[in-house]
């Protein structure tokens, strides 16, 4: 009896050391997939007002054994309540933050609303309202229509709001994350310290650690993607862009550690550790969690506009930018304008063109890249969707989110949703009201 209780207690040790082994094995990725389902818990109820985070957002695969809990300040996910514990905080101004302890945040810049945040709501021109049912699916069995998730569309033509429409749940008032709709954001942020004389496009040596190629890196690599940087965009539990925005207080200091994989300007590899390094270093110089509050926020009045930072207080600004439909639209109308807002120079004058030509690389992983907005004109001259005018340049985030900006036609396009699928729909919907602008030059 004494011989088979020793036998069970070794096997039980053994079992015991074996699970604790694999646990730690497996505690990156965990901590990938309860950081994700805290801080989206918490944003999509302090930052959006709106009460259930699991339909709000893509699925998490470790549902079947997450436990979540929220606050009016907080939110916190682990696996089966004990394991892998994450937490997020709320701070106004700033949303959510996947930290320890509460971040030490600074005051939020004050920001006042532009006067498209009350505009009252625009009857749409038949055919307009034609191409908004589309893009909301209003064709499709509900199933399908589910599926297509529109969940706002708003239009403006010659700087007008001229058609907007909302699915249940949602409307004028309501933020919606953009995810990398926020890289086109660095962009303005970016331009704005050009405009200023802070930044140049050229700067290299951008962090004192790196002391081999990376020190070739430029401002210019990073926002079009050719810092060479190694990187794996792949949505997976403890990839490098899922470890970056859920397991890594300081993302910048992360991303900066990446190894080189090829020299710098010679390769685009769509990376958003790129665009999220880059405000980290701008952030240093220039307000820290208030970067991008100071530089665009303000100066555009996008009151409804929230860009969360990690816990060393860098703002994301890959992916983490909420904002209503409305002010969404007028960072479209912004670029429009060549960043031009209100009689005053915001962005230097050609910034936009510059900005909006693609990257021609010997090597690239994407067509149709630009600094930090996607382009319809291929460095060829060939266009990526025919359907559209060559001019037309987007803003684009997982989900389906866009912005369309047809310069040429004086429009305007977003589109905000809960589905990949949307892709198409968004491009259909600019190319329709391309094709009643062309036909009834002004609209009502």
């Amino acid at each position: 009896m004494r011989r088979a209780l020793r036998i069970l207690a070794v096997v039980l040790v053994v079992l015991v050391l074996l699970g604790v082994g694999a646990y730690w094995y497996e505690r990156p990725m965990l901590l990938t997939g309860t950081g994700y389902a805290a801080h989206n818990a918490c944003a999509v109820t302090t930052v959006a007002g709106r009460d259930d985070p699991a339909d709000d957002l893509p699925d998490n695969p470790l549902v079947p054994v997450l436990k979540v809990a929220t606050s009016e300040e907080s939110a916190s996910a682990s696996v089966l309540g004990l394991l892998a514990r994450q937490k997020a905080w709320s701070t106004p101004g700033f949303g959510c933050t996947l930290a320890d302890e509460r971040p030490d945040l600074p005051e939020p810049t004050a920001v006042t609303a532009n006067a498209l945040t009350d505009a009252p709501a625009p009857v749409a021109d038949p055919a307009v309202q034609a191409a908004l049912d589309a893009a909301f699916g209003t064709d499709l069995d509900d199933e399908a229509r589910a599926a297509l998730g529109t969940r706002a569309v708003v239009v403006l033509h010659d700087g007008e709001l001229v058609a907007e429409q909302y699915a249940d749940g949602f409307d004028a008032t309501t933020p919606q994350l953009g995810w990398s709709m926020t890289k086109s954001v660095a962009n303005l942020v970016v331009g704005r310290l050009v405009q200023a004389g802070d930044v140049s496009l050229d700067d290299d040596h951008l962090r004192p650690q790196w002391t081999d190629v990376r020190a070739d890196i430029t401002v210019r690599d990073l926002l079009g993607m050719t810092s060479g940087l190694a990187w794996d965009e792949t949505y997976e539990l403890g990839t490098p862009i899922t470890r970056m925005l859920y397991d890594e207080p300081d993302m910048g200091a992360f991303v900066a550690s990446q190894e080189p994989a090829h020299e710098p300007g010679t390769y685009l590899q769509y990376s958003s550790g790129s665009t999220t390094l880059l405000c980290a270093i701008l952030a240093e110089d220039h307000g820290g969690a208030n970067l991008v509050r100071d530089q665009v926020f303000a100066p555009l009045g996008l009151s409804s506009a929230v860009l969360e930072p990690d816990a060393a207080g860098t703002p994301v600004c890959s992916s983490y930018q909420w904002a209503t439909a409305r002010d969404w639209a007028t960072i479209g109308q912004l670029a429009l304008q060549d960043g031009v807002w209100e009689g005053e120079r915001l962005l230097p004058e050609g910034w936009m063109r510059e900005s909006t030509t693609a990257v021609d690389v010997a090597e690239t992983e994407e067509q149709g890249y630009a600094l930090g907005w996607w382009v319809n004109t291929m460095p060829d001259g060939s266009l990526v969707h025919p359907e559209l005018p060559a001019d037309a340049y987007f803003a684009e985030g997982h989900d389906g989110q866009s912005i369309t900006i047809v310069p040429s036609r004086g429009l305007v396009v977003v589109r905000l949703g809960f589905t990949p699928e949307a892709d198409d729909r968004a491009t259909a919907l600019a190319a329709h009201l391309v094709g009643i602008v062309d036909a009834t030059p002004t609209l009502e």
